[in-house]
């Protein structure tokens, strides 16, 4: 919400906090509304625009612009920024007269169960070695159920909402706090200790930041928050060693939460400009390929895939885990990353490897009985338990194609001569040293750099110098596993049986042609993983094979007169 000093007038911006207001009920204030400008978004910010009407008596006639900013960077030269769970608002306003800016949150932050009791505290501390500081409010569910989800939302973890130390702050029970800013314009920098639950005289967390513009000329000013949820763990998985509570990737990095909120806050301009650079990018290259449409279509896709993103591991052995959202939760699934996985070749393709990671890690492991590539980790995130009875989702051709592919695709990004040969633009950013250290993944980030005065970006992917060595270290460990997929879609591709597609809307249907397809290109790419580690057998093997299917496949896939291609070979 906004307010004009020395007015009775508050706007209402984003969100239903006038729901606590009461038109035409007090003297004190009149609600009415902005002119609302519109949105601009691209990958990693939206922004929000309004107009704020100078008041009657004012000299100046000309509104306060105002502008909600709210920023999710994508990083692809920077894994250690693209693990921080945090995101940016900063409220931009410019104008010739005062304003008052109000902005609150409640428990639905924590937790999906409005019955769930909640606890809070405000925090104060400097930044850094800065002479700035900051406050947060840090909220939680009073019992926290660890790694559970209700209605899909996280029902553990700590949100911290965080401002500038300057900023008024007042938590308390939100028919009362939102009124009387509305009145006065400010708060009381109190604290209601009263825990209790979310919609019990609904608890809310609110700053608010007065903006001093009074002008001859119009001035402008921000004030920049932060939001975080903090988990750890942040799922559990069925690794080779065992069910294992996973730790955040970040938590290799910083020693603490308050040192990860620290440089959050203090990374923006870095952060930003990263993001603006790949937003600028992603941009041209969707233009190129597209229209003014799909530019806006690959930015929300880049900002829906990664939303559905955590990133676990060490430095070391690096993961990346996914939940299969708008849909019913299922954990690391095979035939959801395969259509991700452009975006991750495109943006930072050791991401991908990271996603396959712990599915050829907990297959290794002796943990998933079948021969074929598993549908999933887990039936629901956070918790990738696996399916030690084989009893996953049958997707058997689909899910052994699917990971084949993009295991080649993987090796394919690896190797390339000159920048402009990359798969991903930023790939040959950073150095060219090889890690041989059989112990630690081919893909590790055990060396951060510091580039152009910006800390924490990752070394190069590929390249003519280290990318077939990064590619046979990979593919080297786990060469029997991609065999044994591929042996089992020698034996049953051709011809599937009934079984689902990842149209498994559809229902099961046998000798399904593209599901039939999907497996022969998965034999073909085995073909060319192969050659990776020089085993020339191996991959004159399963080209013969390949090259021999195909034919069959377009025997009996194609419509007699040729024009198309058949849903079943029936």
């Amino acid at each position: 919400m906004a307010t004009v000093p020395d007015t009775n007038q508050v706007y209402p911006l984003l969100g239903r906090a006038y729901d606590s207001l009461s038109p035409g009920s007090s003297s004190a204030y009149n609600l009415s509304f902005p002119t609302y400008l519109g949105a601009q978004f691209d990958a990693s910010t939206t922004n929000l625009s309004y107009l704020i009407p100078a008041p009657a008596e004012s000299k100046f006639s000309n509104p306060v612009e105002l502008t909600l900013s709210f920023l999710s960077p994508i990083t692809p030269t920077s894994t250690l920024r693209q693990s921080i769970p945090a995101s940016y608002l900063t409220v931009h306003v410019k104008g010739s007269f005062n304003v008052n800016i109000y902005i609150d949150i409640n428990g639905q932050w924590v937790s999906g169960n409005r019955a769930s009791r909640i606890v809070w505290e405000m925090a104060k501390r400097q930044l850094g070695d800065t002479d700035q500081g900051l406050k947060t409010w840090k909220i939680r569910r009073e019992t926290e159920l660890l790694l559970s989800e209700h209605r899909d939302q996280a029902e553990w973890g700590t949100l911290h909402f965080t401002a500038p130390s300057d900023l008024r702050h007042e938590a308390g029970t939100s028919g009362l706090i939102r009124p009387r800013f509305a009145r006065t314009g400010t708060l009381q920098n109190e604290v209601d200790d009263d825990f209790r639950e979310i919609m019990d005289e609904e608890p809310i967390f609110a700053f608010t930041k007065s903006f001093h513009l009074n002008s001859s000329t119009s001035a402008s000013d921000s004030v920049m928050f932060s939001f975080a949820l903090i988990q750890n763990p942040v799922t559990q998985f069925a690794s080779a060693r065992g069910l294992t509570f996973m730790r955040p990737l970040w938590a290799s990095w910083f020693s603490s939460v308050e040192a990860l909120l620290d440089f959050h806050y203090l990374d923006y301009n870095s952060a930003a400009t990263l993001a603006t650079n790949y937003s600028a990018q992603l941009a041209i290259d969707a233009y190129n390929s597209g229209s003014s449409d799909y530019v806006d279509i690959v930015a929300l896709t880049a900002r829906q895939v990664l939303g559905a993103t955590v990133f676990s591991g060490t430095p070391d052995d690096p993961i990346l885990f996914m939940k299969e959202i708008s849909s019913n939760g299922n954990f690391q699934t095979i035939d959801v990353i395969f259509p991700s996985f452009p975006f991750f070749l495109y943006t930072n393709p050791r991401w991908l490897a990271y996603l396959l990671e712990p599915l050829i890690e907990h297959t290794l492991s002796g943990q998933y009985p079948n021969k074929y590539a598993m549908h999933d980790l887990g039936s629901h995130f956070p918790n990738a338990t696996g399916h030690p009875d084989g009893r996953d989702e049958y997707m058997p051709v689909e899910e052994c194609g699917n990971i084949l592919i993009m295991g080649l695709a993987i090796v394919n990004s690896l190797t390339y001569d000159t920048a402009a040969g990359a798969g991903s633009v930023w790939s040959d950013l950073g150095s060219a040293s090889f890690d041989p250290n059989p112990a630690t993944s081919a893909f590790s980030l055990g060396k951060i750099e510091t580039r152009d005065g910006v800390y924490g970006l990752d070394d190069s992917w590929g390249g003519s110098t280290k990318g077939p060595k990064q590619a046979q270290k990979w593919v080297s460990k786990s060469y029997r596993l991609w065999k044994q997929w591929t042996s089992y879609l020698i034996e049953y591709s051709l011809r599937p049986h009934k079984q689902l597609s990842t149209d498994d809307f559809a229902g099961p249907l046998e000798l399904q042609t593209n599901l039939a397809l999907k497996g022969i290109l998965g034999i073909k790419a085995m073909s060319q993983i192969a050659e990776t580690i020089d085993n020339k057998a191996d991959a004159k093997y399963y080209k013969n094979i390949s090259d021999t299917y195909i034919s069959k496949w377009e025997e009996y896939g194609i419509s007699r007169d040729g024009s198309h291609a058949k849903l079943a070979y029936h």
